[in-house]
């Protein structure tokens, strides 16, 4: 079964919402790419300490050049500097 691109685009990615957080995302690249910090091609992503979609910015501060296994493996937790920043310890898996 081939797959209906423009069907997926209308439902997932056209939304208002979507294509916000896809131009923060873009912001985020070009403020590091100006630094030098990242370039095109490089297997590097530009992370979010606190994740936008849990209240985080495109500040140069909340920003971090990670590989993409590291970014991907992280998901939308938060990292362990905006955990300390938010007074919140680091839980270990398995423990409460």
């Amino acid at each position: 079964m081939k797959r209906d691109y423009k069907k997926i685009y209308k439902k997932y990615h056209s939304s208002r919402k979507a294509k916000k957080a896809r131009a923060a995302r873009n912001q985020a690249r070009r403020i590091m790419e100006r630094e030098g910090k990242v370039r095109k091609g490089d297997n590097k992503e530009v992370d979010h300490k606190r994740p936008l979609s849990k209240g985080g910015s495109n500040k140069r501060s909340n920003l971090r050049v990670v590989s993409r296994k590291k970014n991907r493996q992280k998901g939308q937790k938060l990292s362990v500097i905006a955990r300390k920043k938010n007074g919140r310890r680091a839980r270990r898996k398995g423990k409460k």
